[in-house]
């Protein structure tokens, strides 16, 4: 009994020391990962797939495992045609932080481009349960999924017509 109060008090330091280091890691904490972040994002609007995937690999090099990295890392990839890759990262972000909506939203947008619309639902289910249908990533998934897979382009290059046999 003499030891309750000291107990209790231990204990309520140690649950909010162990919430605040759990909170401190979503969010970038070096300058210089913030600074990447910002240069591939700008890059990526440019279209400038390999500077922008150079710069989030830095940003992730100096701060491993940044859920907001890795969730630009699967945009860079999907919009580079690498829905797989893509799938990847926004799947790190997630078991870092399983509510992540522009994690949940770019997978399930990934899996809708390779042809997996009804793991994209389910994503859009989960999205729909943690924010509503109204919220920009839920609208966005939605979209991806009515678009369904894009279709596979053949360069007209690569095919090359098989010459004729003659007969002798």
């Amino acid at each position: 009994m003499r030891y309750s109060p000291l107990a209790l008090a231990l204990s309520l330091v140690l649950a909010v020391s162990g919430s605040v280091g759990q909170a401190h890691g979503l969010v970038p904490a070096d300058p210089r990962t913030r600074a990447l972040l910002a240069s591939g994002r700008a890059a990526l609007a440019q279209g400038d797939l390999d500077g922008a995937t150079d710069a989030f690999e830095a940003a992730l090099a100096i701060e491993p495992g940044q859920p907001d990295t890795l969730v630009a890392l699967g945009d860079a990839a999907r919009k580079s045609g690498m829905p797989g890759k893509a799938i990847h990262y926004y799947r790190v972000a997630l078991d870092r932080d399983a509510t992540d909506l522009a994690a949940l939203s770019g997978e399930g947008a990934a899996l809708a481009d390779k042809g997996a619309l009804s793991k994209a639902r389910e994503d859009l289910a989960r999205l729909e349960g943690l924010c509503g249908k109204t919220c920009a990533e839920s609208r966005t998934l939605a979209e991806a999924i009515e678009h369904g897979a894009a279709p596979k382009v053949v360069s007209a290059q690569a095919v090359t017509p098989q010459p004729t046999v003659q007969t002798n």
